[in-house]
């Protein structure tokens, strides 16, 4: 009995350090594939970016890319990912605002709503979610909010060449040196970089075990940042 009850209570810390965590999850590539550096172009009004050829609900806002995919919210530093999904109550608030008429692949609960609209996610998450996010909606539309610059040295990275996640970092780093305004897009800015440095930081370390062990083949960084 004793025994079951520490498994318990060790089960109930962890889900409370993992909802402590919640905002972003591992990095996962999710349902669909971009061959090549999308076409984005702005939506009008909004500090936000979409590409109409892209059969899915894709945008750029604020230095990342944004997916909704099966019913989740998806973001990544790079076009075609990996993804990491985002819980609702973090997306970022321009985000949400984006139109629904700019959603190429629409849930079916989006036709009963206004084209020139918002989603009503309050309706969709509920009245916990409407409680933490009650700004998410409301702005002076006469406010203009700049764009951020385009990462387009990413046209560079397709097919073969898209570099794995442990080189993402630091060729974005190297190549985009743009800083987020919103703080929620900065929080998952940073959540990227740290997981881009630790990833470094492991490779590294599996390179120097090689090289203890004598291996003749240890592989090198093989970072392009052509």
């Amino acid at each position: 009995m004793r025994y079951l009850l520490v498994f318990v209570l060790s089960t109930c810390l962890y889900s409370t350090a993992a909802l402590a965590h919640d905002n972003v999850s591992v990095g996962v590539n999710i349902g669909f594939n971009l061959g090549a550096y999308p076409r984005l172009v702005p939506v009008p009004g909004y500090p936000v970016y979409y590409d109409p050829r892209v059969n899915e609900n894709y945008f750029f806002y604020d230095g990342l890319y944004w997916v909704y995919y099966n019913d989740n919210w998806y973001q990544s530093g790079w076009y075609n990912g990996p993804w990491q999904m985002v819980e609702p109550v973090y997306v970022p608030v321009y985000v949400l605002r984006v139109p629904v008429r700019y959603y190429r692949r629409p849930p079916v609960y989006f036709h009963a709503w206004r084209g020139d609209e918002a989603p009503r996610w309050n309706e969709h998450w509920g009245h916990a979610w409407e409680e933490r996010r009650t700004d998410w909606n409301q702005w002076d539309h006469r406010v203009h909010v700049a764009k951020a610059p385009l990462p387009v040295y990413q046209r560079q990275y397709s097919g073969a060449r898209y570099p794995e996640p442990q080189q993402q970092q630091a060729i974005r780093s190297e190549k985009y040196h743009y800083e987020p305004h919103e703080a929620l897009t900065q929080q998952h800015w940073h959540q990227q970089a740290s997981s881009g440095n630790h990833s470094e930081q492991a490779e590294r370390d599996n390179g120097r075990g090689d090289k203890d062990h004598g291996n003749p083949h240890r592989r090198g960084n093989d970072n392009d940042n052509g």
